[in-house]
């Protein structure tokens, strides 16, 4: 590291002011405070100096996805050899779905972060750090089998309509990864939707057993086609078709560990959205008017992306909210409206994704209505103490 130091050292001032390619100076800050700390210091003021900033924020989040992703990688394999009547082999399903899955990584991160770059050098930026998460958002809630052409649009999309109009970084309204899931879904719903694009392979129709379905739980519910719903074991580890990261509640954990352990996600949103869903799920079994309704209501957690929503979507600090009864509030209707999207709506099993975006508009009306209530009830306490006195 003393040498990598020594060399970013030498080649520093060429990206300061006045030197050869300051141009170039966002660019060369954003792989230097990567690597190394930054050693930016305090001037006046009164300030409380922590040892993480927003890029070993950002990494935190990434390795909280990593038990997610890593699944999903051996998924995409498992789930072909499935279809394919292929040898259920450990590491040749490992290499099929790294096969698949990285080449998305790439293009997302690429297509991302060159928008980034570009955006940071014509502002005179920093370059803004929360696209670490957002590219390897994007492809752990995409199918296997989606097209790179249509990743690197999504993906340019989110980043520049999702997050640069607003002015970058901290100011987004909406979560830029469900951005760009919502793009594809409303813009080529062939490659999002329906029993052929979960399982790589599938939409080839080439070699594919007999008797063997890609549609997900959840599009086998809607269809009322429960025979056919995997077991809630196998749904919790996730060894089903579905997006690349969203299918094992297992590995979800894992990274929902991580969070708020490292206290980076906050464990009030991913709760109350827990509560949400669960609160409407047994609405609908009091009720029970179709056979949908009468799935148990923790079933709803533990299938399609509600696990993957509640932990790394619903938590993001930019589009949520910031108070502390607003987080509970945000939650729980995100939970409530995405089972309440599911199974009201058949041709849309999967609510999770335009909850969250609605929750995100409804964010900072929520924090308002917590501060006024706030601010009254301070109000009338004063007025009170004021009688007294």
């Amino acid at each position: 590291m003393k040498a990598l130091r020594s060399l970013i050292d030498k080649i520093k001032p060429n990206f300061e002011k006045g030197g050869k390619l300051e141009a170039f100076h966002s660019t060369f800050d954003a792989f230097e405070t990567l690597l190394f700390v930054p050693n930016h210091v305090t001037v006046k003021g009164s300030h409380i100096r922590d040892h993480i900033d927003m890029k070993r924020t950002m990494i935190i989040v990434v390795m909280a996805l990593m038990p997610a992703l890593l699944f999903g990688i051996w998924n995409v394999g498992y789930q072909n050899a499935l279809a394919t009547g292929s040898e259920i082999a450990f590491w040749p399903m490992v290499m099929y779905g790294l096969i698949k899955v990285l080449p998305i990584i790439v293009v997302s991160y690429v297509v991302g972060l060159a928008i980034e770059f570009i955006f940071a050098q014509v502002r005179k930026h920093e370059v803004n750090e929360g696209f670490l998460v957002t590219g390897m958002l994007i492809p752990l809630i995409v199918p296997v089998d989606i097209p790179l052409w249509m990743v690197a649009l999504a993906t340019a999309f989110s980043v520049i309509i999702g997050k640069e109009v607003f002015g970058g970084t901290g100011m987004n309204i909406f979560n830029p990864a469900l951005l760009a899931r919502a793009f594809l879904f409303f813009a080529y719903p062939s490659h999002m939707s329906g029993d052929y694009v979960w399982v790589s392979g599938l939409t080839k129709g080439e070699g594919i057993i007999d008797g063997f379905s890609g549609a997900t739980p959840l599009a086998n519910a809607a269809a009322y086609q429960f025979d056919k719903i995997p077991s809630a074991m196998d749904m919790f580890l996730g060894i089903i078709p579905g997006s690349i990261g969203e299918t094992s509640a297992l590995a979800i954990l894992l990274g929902a560990l991580v969070l708020i352990i490292s206290g980076i996600g906050s464990w009030k949103i991913m709760l109350s959205t827990v509560v949400g869903g669960l609160a409407m799920g047994f609405i609908f079994n009091a009720f029970a008017v179709n056979p949908f309704m009468e799935i148990p209501a923790w079933h709803h957690l533990i299938m399609g992306g509600f696990a993957f929503g509640a932990v790394f979507m619903a938590t993001d600090p930019v589009s949520a909210s910031q108070t502390e009864k607003g987080k509970w509030i945000y939650g729980f209707l995100i939970g409530l409206f995405a089972v309440l999207v599911r199974v009201v709506n058949p041709a849309y099993p999967e609510g999770m994704m335009l909850s969250i975006l609605l929750m995100n508009a409804f964010a900072p009306l929520i924090d308002h209505y917590v501060i006024e209530a706030n601010i009254k009830k301070r109000k009338k306490r004063a007025a009170a103490a004021a009688k007294i006195s």
